[in-house]
Formats: structure tokens, C-alpha cells, sequence
């Protein structure tokens, strides 16, 4: 049967999608965005000051720590000579104390838009209760400050209805052969022979049977998957997210502050409430800086269209070490960092030839 003989698809019809209450605003072919939760039945807290530490305990490395980072950072090069690294003489060690505070604000949003999937024998519940909410929904949040991605069919809101694709009939032309069953011969480029001589391939007839719809012209519909019906009904996307953000205090070893991005450091405060209260006290005032500004913007910026659920601000020590050095009477510097003791050099004074400084 040719593709002429099937009427095109059609737009799902302005009663496929019916009005729900309580979501009113969505459109048949989208969703009604982000929805901002309700207001608590009860008055929130206001978040507390927490206790501050009584020692903010700085470490330091030792001159064979950062002699054994730099021979583990030579033997990862095939081309450095171990000379330096074996034979080198430390003889100055700055230690640089750079901050990272990071605060992370757990949400839960929530989204609707309509949903069709083929219909597999579903109830059509749709009236026959009212519908929870979007908020109303249960939802079973995973761990704090997990990332994650739930769906979930609203109840009271399926229906069944005739698939706009196929016109209810399941199948759909071949789009191989148009849904003719056969396409031109690939040989004979539909003529039917080859040369003087009939074509073989298709016994001069200049067509071959269509494999891909095995001669039948038609396919399985893409949308209802051949159930002839859709079950259309409101999709709640519940998304968990863990929303993080960083304030690294400057500083000026000369280090490059995109190198501190791999790394970890000692952990010197880390707490977590439903609503954090900045950080006090801290010894170096950028950090309380930061933490009283991230604080307020993450807690004005997520409320909108989410609910927190919990709040974490951690305060880490990156450690960072220039040693300066001595070989062969010249001095060189190298740069130990992070919980890794990562190492970086950027001349290093011995090298093969295939080694571009």
C-alpha cells in the first residue's frame, strides 16, 4: 500500500488534554514550569549561630613530604631526569594558607506538563477523584544533597484516547520504501536489467523486496506502539538538586587558582541546617565575608520555585607550599598542594630533548 493511501498524523485534538484543577496553567504541548512550593503551615525558625571551633588548626608540610611529592611528580615523567628531585637541595619552604568555603543548598522543585504513553490496559481514573496538588503529591526524597530525577504520573488525571499518529490503526508507512513493500533495485537502479542482460538481483522486475517492513509497507506506530490508544495523563517531575557554589580566597603564591580546582584540602568546619546562619569568627574576615553574602543570596535565590530542605557550608584548608631549591648551584621553585600533595613545576632543569620547556 502506498504512503498516499494513509492519512498524515494529525495534532493531538484540543480535548486530548483536559482541565485539571489546580493545573490550570499548563498547555497541551508544554508544562506549567516550576512551581513554587506553599507557604509552611507553621512559622520557620530563623536559623541559629552555630558554635564556632576553638582551634582553626593549620598544618604544615615537612620538608621530606615535599621532597617525596616532588620525586612521585618526577617518576610520572618519562623524560625528567630524577636528578633534581634526588639530588636537589630545599632551601626555602612559604607556605601559603588559601580558603575555600563552599556552600551547598539542597532543593526540591517541582513541574507538570501533559505525558502520553501507549495505553497497556491503565485505568482511565481521570474525575473519579480530585487530583492532589503538584506539592500534595508524595514524592521520596534520597539522600541530603544527592542529585536526582523522579517522575511521577499525577493520580486522578489519566485518561484514554484514540493516537493522533496512526489514526488509531497501529502501524505507520515504511519509511524505507514509502509503503510500497518494495524499493528500487539498487543494481539496476529500477530498469530491470544490466546492460543487455536481465538484472538478476530483482529478476528484471527493477524492484526488490523492502526488508526493513518485510514487504509488508507499514511499520509499528512510534507513538502508541501499535496499542492503537494513548493513555494521556499530568506528569509531575520531582527534581532533587544539589546546588553548589565555591569562594576560594585569593592568594598569592603564584600558583594558579584553576590548579586548586582538582584538589581537596583539610577540612576545617563543616555544618549543615535546614537554614544556615553564616559563618563567625573565622580568622581570615574573607571568609566570614563570603559566607554572610552566599548565605543570604542562596536562601533569597532557591525559595522562589523550590523548597530547601538543608543547607551545608564546609571550610577547607587547601594547603600550598613553594620550595625553592638548589641544583647544580642554580635555584628553582616547585609548588606542592591540595590533600594530593599534587605538584606543579613549570621548568623543571632536567629534561630529555623531546621535552619542550
Amino acid at each position: 500500500m502506498s504512503s498516499a493511501a494513509y492519512p498524515p498524523p494529525s495534532a493531538p485534538p484540543a480535548n486530548m488534554f483536559g482541565t485539571v484543577p489546580g493545573y490550570e496553567g499548563m498547555a497541551a504541548a508544554g508544562g506549567g514550569g516550576y512551581l513554587p512550593p506553599p507557604m509552611p503551615l507553621q512559622p520557620v525558625a530563623p536559623p541559629q549561630p552555630t558554635p564556632e571551633p576553638e582551634d582553626w588548626s593549620i598544618p604544615s608540610l615537612s620538608e621530606d613530604d615535599a621532597r617525596d611529592a616532588f620525586k612521585d611528580y618526577v617518576s610520572s615523567h618519562c623524560c625528567y631526569n630524577k636528578g633534581p628531585a634526588s639530588d636537589g637541595v630545599i632551601t626555602k619552604m612559604e607556605p601559603y594558607d588559601t580558603y575555600r568555603y563552599r556552600l551547598e543548598t539542597y532543593t526540591e522543585s517541582r513541574s507538570t506538563e501533559w505525558a502520553t504513553k501507549p495505553h497497556e490496559g491503565e485505568p482511565a481514573d481521570f474525575y473519579t477523584q480530585t487530583a492532589p496538588r503538584p506539592w500534595e503529591v508524595p514524592a521520596t526524597a534520597p539522600n541530603l544533597f544527592t542529585n536526582h530525577t523522579e517522575e511521577i504520573r499525577v493520580p486522578y488525571t489519566s485518561s484514554v484516547k484514540d493516537c493522533n499518529s496512526c489514526h488509531s490503526t497501529g502501524t505507520m508507512p515504511c519509511d524505507e520504501c514509502h509503503g510500497d513493500g518494495s524499493k528500487v533495485c539498487w543494481v539496476c537502479n529500477g530498469s530491470g536489467k544490466r546492460g543487455e542482460e536481465s538484472c538478476t538481483q530483482c529478476d528484471a522486475s527493477g524492484k526488490e523486496r523492502c526488508d526493513k517492513c518485510d514487504s509488508r509497507g507499514t511499520k509499528e506506530c512510534e507513538t502508541c506502539k501499535g496499542k492503537r490508544q494513548l493513555l494521556t495523563y499530568i506528569q509531575l517531575k520531582v527534581e532533587w538538586t544539589n546546588n553548589v557554589e565555591d569562594h576560594v580566597v585569593r592568594q598569592d603564591s603564584g600558583l594558579e587558582a584553576d590548579d586548586l580546582r582538582s584538589v581537596t584540602g583539610k577540612e576545617l568546619f563543616k555544618n549543615n541546617q535546614y537554614l544556615l546562619y553564616p559563618l563567625l569568627g573565622f580568622p581570615n574576615p574573607a571568609i566570614s565575608e563570603a559566607s554572610e553574602k552566599m548565605v543570604r543570596e542562596h536562601q533569597s535565590k532557591y525559595a522562589q520555585n523550590a523548597r530547601i530542605l538543608q543547607q551545608r557550608q564546609t571550610v577547607e584548608l587547601i594547603p600550598i607550599t613553594k620550595v625553592k631549591y638548589k641544583w647544580k648551584s642554580d635555584s628553582h621553585k616547585y609548588y606542592v598542594y591540595g590533600n594530593e600533595r599534587m605538584v606543579d613545576c613549570d621548568k623543571y632543569p632536567a629534561t630529555c630533548c623531546c621535552v619542550i620547556q
